[in-house]
């Protein structure tokens, strides 16, 4: 196999080998369900009964967790490189979106998502625009561009964009032998969480979705060729080591290698 021609190719002829697997966990964000519906502020009780059980329209997501593992490929395997989830109980969402911009521009990555194209690019780009920030490095690759292959939204590819073949992640590992999402915790739960103060139980959360969609990824390369067998298996092999080595400080992520 020729490695490169795997690689995705970077503006200027540069060959991209960085992968962002990337999750969004998002609260309702009051300030812009006030200005929409004319009021000055809106408290959180007043927000919920606004809302009551509809699904928000997606520029009033406010982004509450940013959850990313990067690889990068080294002699054809995928390693990990880090994994984190900065949430806004530490920095501001602005911060939070530009950090994630800027660092989609210094490496050109391909991103990984699992339903990206329905929820967290565009949650991104509506909430980069809701605050005014320049992020740019989010159009650095044609990640908006739905067929392009700068992103891949499992959820979308491997259903051939059908919407009656989708799968759930949860359900798609559990299939493929892996462990899948945590009990106790899932999207529905993160306002309710949030609001508790329990914020880094998200971030947590976060964190495991990104590692299944990472697995699910490197099963999806293995399918289609772009990595052999041996690779696919010294990327595994790499996560369990890259997860058992911080399992002192992130033990939420210990039933991922058990």
């Amino acid at each position: 196999m020729d490695e490169n021609s795997e690689a995705r190719h970077q503006p200027g002829g540069h060959l991209s080998q960085h992968t962002i697997v990337f999750d969004l966990e998002t609260v309702p964000c009051t300030e812009t369900l006030a200005r929409h519906h004319g009021r000055d502020a809106l408290t959180d009780d007043e927000a919920v009964e606004i809302l009551g059980e509809k699904f928000p329209k997606l520029p009033l997501h406010k982004v509450a967790v940013l959850a990313a593992l990067i690889a990068e490929r080294i002699d054809g395997v995928w390693r990990v490189q880090s994994l984190g989830a900065p949430h806004i109980g530490e920095r501001s969402e602005v911060d939070l979106i530009s950090a994630f911009a800027a660092r989609v521009d210094s490496l050109r990555p391909t991103l990984v998502t699992f339903n990206g194209n329905g929820f967290d690019l565009p949650v991104l780009r509506y909430r980069a625009m809701v605050n005014g920030i320049a992020a740019s490095g989010l159009t650095s690759r044609p990640y908006f561009k739905r067929y392009d292959q700068a992103h891949v939204d499992l959820c979308d590819e491997l259903a051939s964009f059908q919407s009656n073949a989708k799968a759930s992640l949860d359900d798609l590992c559990k299939m493929m032998g892996l462990p899948g999402k945590p009990d106790g915790i899932d999207g529905s739960k993160v306002w309710e969480h949030v609001r508790a103060g329990r914020i880094q139980e998200c971030a947590d959360y976060g964190e495991t979705d990104v590692v299944n969609t990472y697995r699910v990824w490197l099963r999806y390369e293995l399918f289609r060729g772009a990595i052999t067998p041996e690779q696919m298996s010294e990327s595994e092999a790499d996560l369990t080591s890259f997860i058992r080595a911080r399992l002192a400080e992130r033990p939420h992520l210990a039933f991922l290698v058990a």
